[in-house]
């Protein structure tokens, strides 16, 4: 810079220190911990491998927080996740479960594995294991196979139940009486659209589960709190709103029309699409196991009081 002027000189060493502050600057920042995504995880409890689901995501600058779903109950909301040496913690109030004590979490990440201990409502501790959960975009549009009536009307060939059996055919329709066992296709799908028709009675309340893992809600809503909340009539259970309620009364057949690509879902409740391509962040509490990945049945809720069902026809993509 000696046969530089003055002025072009000062230019260029102002430059340099600029250049140099920026260079420093990215140095200096960190990159985003391996503990944000989401998690699919199976919990150790007496014997029982419990399927529940881990978000966690920045607040800001350097906070995070997050949401959890159990083996039973809707998404319920973290605070903050905090960290000490390397060790992930948070703590929430109990939902569903027994007792009034925090289920408090500690745990660590080692790229996409997730490993820890869960302090339950009763005190006792417990050990869960988990991966990262699978992000299931699709590439090419699906091609859809052939129709395939998954109740025929006359008894309940191709399911099976979780316990004890009490579902029944009567007169073309799928009936459960009372509460008692969930009831499950033996076939698993991947990618499908659903036509499925229900009725209930009054403050009654059941569920579908796409693959066996996200629950569609079927329950009463008009005697009740009829705004299009994510618990209620055609919502993906804790997570995903109608954008209108559509349901009708106690007594009446109503119907959903489901499309399932990968995570993206859309539903059409009683002829109105209610929720349109959206995103089924994880599993909802009930699932029957938190593989994400894999195909999985449709599983019809039975332990929530008397439901009828009828019209189940599904269309499995190629």
């Amino acid at each position: 810079m000696k046969n530089l002027p003055m002025f072009c000189r000062f230019q260029a060493v102002l430059l340099l220190l600029v250049f140099s502050s920026i260079k420093i600057s990215f140095a200096q920042q960190k990159k985003d911990p391996d503990v944000i995504g989401r998690w699919d995880l199976t919990l150790s409890k007496d014997g029982k491998n419990l399927p529940s689901w881990l978000e966690v995501q920045k607040s800001g600058t350097h906070t995070l927080i997050g949401r959890y779903v159990y083996a039973f109950g809707s998404a319920r909301p973290i605070s903050e996740v905090k960290v000490n040496n390397d060790k992930y913690s948070f703590s929430i109030p109990p939902q569903w479960e027994p007792g009034d004590r925090n289920m408090d979490f500690e745990f660590e990440v080692s790229g996409d594995k997730i490993k820890g201990t869960m302090v339950y409502t009763d005190g006792k501790s417990y050990e869960f294991t988990g991966v990262r959960a699978p992000v299931l975009i699709r590439t090419k549009k699906p091609v859809w196979g052939t129709p395939v009536k998954l109740f025929n009307g006359k008894n309940t060939a191709g399911w099976h139940t979780d316990g004890k059996n009490q579902w029944i055919a009567e007169n073309g329709i799928l009936r459960s009486p009372h509460s008692g066992a969930n009831l499950i296709t033996d076939k698993i799908f991947s990618d499908f659209k659903l036509h499925i028709e229900f009725r209930y009675p009054q403050g009654s309340n059941s569920g579908v589960y796409l693959r066996g893992r996200y629950e569609l809600q079927v329950i009463d809503t008009k005697s009740g709190d009829p705004e299009p909340y994510n618990n209620q009539f055609s919502s993906i259970y804790g997570f995903v709103a109608p954008n209108k309620m559509m349901a009708k009364n106690p007594g009446e057949w109503q119907s959903y029309d489901v499309t399932l690509i990968g995570r993206i879902v859309t539903v059409v409740a009683n002829g109105k699409t209610v929720i349109c391509d959206q995103i089924i962040p994880g599993i909802t509490g009930g699932a029957i196991n938190s593989e994400e990945g894999a195909p999985g049945p449709l599983l019809i809720q039975g332990d929530h009081g008397p439901i009828d069902y009828r019209n189940i026809v599904i269309t499995p993509a190629k």
